[in-house]
């Protein structure tokens, strides 16, 4: 248990080591997609060059998420001295501490700020490239405008202050975030019951697939990240059989511009209807 906290206490200093989990991670579920694909595709031109489009505003999430996460290391430190958060207050212990540290942060940055990011008009319009994808695949999991990566961030520096969580808990859930984020927008068909099954706990591919439909109020549901609780907690939890799934917007983006990059970044700062 030592050598893993260990790890984790400094794997905010091994970037390539976290992008290695990223990429990894993305690059299994994109090649998996096409043994056992949930639906057919049809990408503008070809999955690689929807990937690249998509890879593109990872790169630019990362490097945001890159100069926030300083911040954050730097706040989680200051929380320790100050005994600031749950984790201080309730006198947790190690295990006690990683678990309810990943409650907090998965309610803040998983269900929170994607509610708040649906909810509000001003912040779904650069949500909107997001769920602008006509083809969700492992690649849109992190398909997120550079102003959304920001907003991502504050919540992020939020629930540090709640939690105050130690540096390993917040890397612990990052890594486990990052998984989900490819397996949940992957588009594998696993066997129903086991899909199912998952859903009562975690955030199962079907179920997040059901946020990508087209229309409300499917939109505006399943908004969780890993646990599922949230979304059965507060209403927010929807069913709809994968054979009905249509994604892209019934407003707000033309669907037959979804790969055009350009018009992405510059759409939320246009008027929109």
């Amino acid at each position: 248990m030592e050598n893993v906290l260990d790890y984790f206490k400094t794997l905010e200093q091994h970037p390539v080591q976290r992008l290695l989990f990223l990429v990894g991670g993305l690059l299994f579920f994109w090649i998996l997609e096409g043994a056992v694909p949930l639906l057919e595709t049809h990408y503008k031109k070809n999955k690689a060059r929807h990937a690249a489009i998509n890879f593109s505003f990872t790169v630019m999430h990362l490097v945001i998420q890159t100069g926030i996460a300083v911040l954050i290391v730097l706040l989680a430190d200051w929380c320790q001295r100050q005994n600031i958060g749950l984790v201080h207050w309730v006198h947790a212990n190690v295990l006690m501490t990683i678990v309810l540290s990943f409650f907090v942060y998965d309610l803040f940055i998983g269900w929170m700020a994607h509610f708040v990011l649906h909810q509000t008009f001003l912040l779904w319009r650069f949500h909107t490239v997001h769920h602008a994808d006509n083809n969700v695949d492992a690649t849109t999991g992190l398909r997120h405008h550079p102003v959304e990566s920001i907003i991502r961030g504050v919540f992020f520096l939020l629930a540090t202050v709640v939690a105050g969580a130690p540096v390993y808990s917040l890397m612990i859930f990052q890594t486990i975030l990052v998984f989900f984020v490819a397996f949940t927008h992957a588009n594998i068909s696993l066997p129903p019951k086991l899909d199912k099954a998952l859903s009562y706990f975690f955030v199962s591919p079907n179920m997040h697939k059901v946020h990508h439909h087209w229309q409300q109020p499917y939109t505006d549901s399943n908004y969780g990240a890993v646990l599922s609780i949230w979304d059965r907690l507060f209403g927010t939890y929807r069913e709809l059989e994968p054979s009905q799934l249509k994604y892209g917007l019934d407003r707000y983006y033309p669907n037959e511009h979804d790969e055009n990059f350009v018009q992405l970044l510059r759409r939320p700062f246009r008027k929109m209807k």
